[in-house]
C-alpha cells in the first residue's frame, strides 16, 4: 500500500495554469496539484509543523468537521494538539512513523496507521524519527447523546483491520476502523477499496456529508450531475445529499479515506 502524500514546493514558471480544481455549490475537487507551499499553515501550540486545511465548517456547505493534511518534521508536535476541548480527531498516517502518547502508554503509528481520540482526551503527538511524517487530522465536535458515555480511543491500521465487502460484489469493500452498530460514535472514518472496473452503481444521495481523499489509484467520480476524473492525492468534499457514485479506473486499485457524520437525529433548530 502507497499513500500520496503532498510534495509542496511550487511550480515552475513555465508550468501551463490548468487544473481540476472546482468548488460548486454541491461540492468542490481540491486536486493534488494545487498544494503548494503557498497554501499552508502553521498552528498554535504545533511546533516544526505545517498543514494544508482541505475542508472546515462553512455555513451553507458542509458544515461537521474539518480536514488538515499535516506535515512535522524530526522533532515536531504538539503537546496538546487539539485546542477545542469538545472536539474529537482522528488521525490516519500516510507517510512516516507518527508517535502519540496517551494515558502512560505509547503508540507509534505507520503509514496505513489509524488512531481515534475521543472528546476531551489527554494526549500528545511528536515525530521522534528522522524524517518528516504526514498525517491526515479529522476533527468534528462531539455530539453527545444522553445515557450514552463517549466512545473510547482507538489505534488501529488499515494493514490489520479486515476490508469488508459490500452486497453481491468483491470489487467493492470497506475498512471500517469504528465499530458501526456503536451509536456513541457520531462519525465514521473508513477507507474504501475499488477493485479495477468497481463502482458504485448508483447515485447515493444522502444525509451525510463526506470528505475523500484519494489515497491510491485513480476513478471517474458522478457529482451532482458531473463526471471528475480523480487521482491519488486529490480531495472531494460532499455537501450533505450531493448525488454520488464512482467508476474505478487504470491497472490498480481505486482507494481513498472517507469521512462521514453518522448516527443522530437531524437537528431542528440553528444554533
Amino acid at each position: 500500500m502507497n499513500y500520496y502524500t503532498p510534495p509542496g514546493g511550487l511550480p515552475v514558471q513555465e508550468t501551463v495554469m490548468t487544473d481540476r480544481a472546482i468548488f460548486t455549490t454541491a461540492y468542490a475537487v481540491i486536486p493534488k496539484g494545487v498544494m503548494t507551499d503557498i497554501v499552508t499553515s502553521v498552528f498554535p501550540g504545533w511546533d516544526a509543523t505545517r498543514g494544508w486545511v482541505l475542508a472546515r465548517p462553512m455555513t451553507g456547505f458542509a458544515e461537521t468537521f474539518a480536514q488538515t493534511i499535516m506535515e512535522v518534521q524530526p522533532g515536531g508536535g504538539s503537546e496538546m494538539p487539539e485546542p477545542d476541548g469538545e472536539a474529537q480527531g482522528a488521525y490516519f498516517v500516510v507517510e512516516g512513523t507518527l508517535t502519540i502518547a496517551m494515558a502512560g502508554e505509547t503508540h507509534k503509528l505507520k503509514p496505513g496507521g489509524f488512531a481515534y481520540l475521543p472528546p476531551g482526551a489527554i494526549y500528545s503527538v511528536s515525530n521522534a524519527s528522522t524524517k518528516r511524517v504526514v498525517f491526515h487530522w479529522i476533527r468534528k465536535a462531539y455530539e453527545p447523546v444522553p445515557g450514552l458515555p463517549a466512545p473510547q480511543a482507538i489505534f488501529s491500521s488499515d494493514k490489520t483491520v479486515a476490508a469488508r465487502h459490500m452486497a453481491n460484489t468483491d470489487a467493492w469493500s470497506t475498512t471500517r476502523f469504528m465499530d458501526p452498530e456503536d451509536l456513541s460514535h457520531d462519525m465514521h472514518v473508513t477507507v474504501v477499496t475499488f477493485q479495477p472496473g468497481g463502482s458504485i452503481p448508483f447515485a447515493e444521495t444522502h444525509v451525510m456529508e463526506h470528505g475523500l481523499y484519494v489515497l491510491e489509484g485513480k476513478g471517474v467520480y458522478r457529482l451532482n450531475g458531473d463526471w471528475v476524473e480523480v487521482e491519488a492525492g486529490d480531495f472531494m468534499w460532499l455537501r450533505a445529499f450531493c448525488p454520488q457514485a464512482c467508476v474505478a479506473a487504470g491497472p490498480d486499485p481505486f482507494r481513498y479515506l472517507l469521512y462521514k457524520d453518522v448516527n443522530r437525529h437531524p437537528k431542528l433548530r440553528l444554533p
